[in-house]
């Protein structure tokens, strides 16, 4: 039994699942594949994750794989709603609808988790999280799953450490087809759609200020650049500010950027990055935009508490106004920009995410029983695997080594003269 808001809309998602289909081609060779050998026959696979159109697809490879598919979303406003009818006209299980409340999301999750799953594809950890708290009965029927966010995998070392992960969880974000692509490029296009949409104001001249240089950081401050903002960048980590510094970009604290910047980015996973304190100096009209999974990284309370609002100026946008007439932007209630207020990441770079998730599972199943119950790393020959099929679907080839220069690279002895 699924719970979606309007299966009429069915015929509506299925033309955009047919629409990314046709722009995933390392996800349709593996339907083609895996359609073929069923390696999940017999499994149920519990998927929590932003529901829309590539999301779906992919869950239709799994179907098609022979998995039994059930499938939350991973955040209440990236449902599609017409995307979720879709799934279940195909025979999906599907529990979400855009704009759940936290009571709705949280029951949608529990249905997703309750299905007794033995492999689960998590986007944030909340999944796990919730099977190990409320369904401790179910954890030794699970083989593993896979996790592809950054959020995710920091929540599932804080259970490995703890000594409490019950199964084998593949850190998919960490593998180079994903954080070089999914989360610099990915990422970094995806922000300023979700911001240029909600806003329909011009990026070029103004001052942005992106929190955080991990891999999405990045790509937000690359994309920034070449649209042509004045970026500025603000880091904890020394190293990474200095990446940054050396990337060419200015480099501060967020408290001396706060007062400068036209838009604010956080791209941290951590909690309250902008604070009362940033709050307090912020020029009038400035632009608050979250792209980490969780919407903790503007502290929304702190800014309902110091000014009136929210009050909604156009979709996706609400207004906070302070006592001295300055107003504060809140794009996507503070969840994740790209997803909320517009579509995620482009079809193409998520072809090679998703297909990197499949293969992990497929990896799970093949060593049940082998694993540590330990964040385990992608084996390097499925990356691989997905960017020569990834260069295959785009019709580009490449060189390969001699079999003297294989020899030369694994030898320790060689003439220096």
């Amino acid at each position: 039994m699924s719970f979606i808001k309007n299966k009429s809309l069915a015929s509506q998602g299925l033309e955009k699942i047919k629409w990314v289909q046709e722009h995933m081609p390392v996800l349709k060779e593996l339907q083609r594949t895996l359609g073929e050998s069923k390696p999940f026959r017999g499994l149920r696979m519990a998927v929590c994750i932003h529901l829309e159109a590539k999301t779906a697809y992919m869950a239709l490879v799994l179907q098609e794989a022979g998995a039994e598919v059930f499938i939350t979303g991973s955040n209440p406003l990236s449902t599609q709603d017409d995307v979720a009818a879709a799934l279940v006209h195909e025979g999906i299980e599907t529990f979400a609808w855009y704009n759940a409340s936290p009571e709705e999301y949280a029951e949608h999750l529990y249905l997703t988790a309750a299905k007794k799953p033995h492999l689960i594809i998590d986007d944030g950890g909340d999944l796990v999280s919730l099977l190990h708290k409320s369904f401790p009965n179910h954890l030794s029927n699970i083989i593993g799953g896979a996790e592809e966010t950054t959020t995710g995998l920091i929540r599932l070392r804080a259970m490995e450490k703890n000594n409490i992960l019950a199964f084998p969880m593949i850190a998919v974000n960490d593998a180079r087809c994903k954080h070089l692509f999914d989360n610099r490029y990915g990422t970094g296009q995806s922000v300023w759609d979700g911001i240029m949409r909600s806003t329909n104001l011009i990026v070029a001249g103004k001052n942005v200020v992106v929190a955080g240089y991990g891999w999405c950081g990045k790509g937000v401050a690359m994309r920034a650049k070449g649209l042509g903002a004045k970026v500025t960048v603000c880091e904890v980590d020394p190293v990474k500010a200095l990446e940054a510094y050396m990337d060419g970009f200015q480099v501060m604290p967020l408290l001396e950027a706060a007062s400068t910047g036209d838009i604010f980015i956080t791209v941290t996973g951590c909690s309250k990055v902008i604070t009362e304190e940033h709050f307090a100096v912020m020029k009038d009209r400035a632009i608050l935009a979250n792209a980490g999974h969780f919407d903790i990284e503007i502290d929304k309370e702190s800014l309902a508490s110091l000014a009136e609002g929210p009050r909604r100026v156009r979709h996706n946008v609400d207004a906070y106004t302070f006592k001295d007439g300055r107003r504060l932007y809140l794009l996507g209630e503070g969840r994740l920009v790209n997803l909320a207020a517009a579509d995620g990441h482009p079809a193409e770079i998520m072809d090679m995410s998703f297909s990197l998730q499949i293969l992990a599972l497929k990896y799970l199943r093949e060593n049940h029983g082998r694993l540590e119950k330990k964040v385990l790393p992608l084996p390097l020959e499925l990356d691989l695997e997905v960017a020569r099929l990834k260069l295959k679907g785009m019709d580009i080839s490449i060189d390969s080594l001699t079999t003297e220069q294989k020899n030369y690279l694994e030898s320790w002895e060689f003439d220096i003269g």
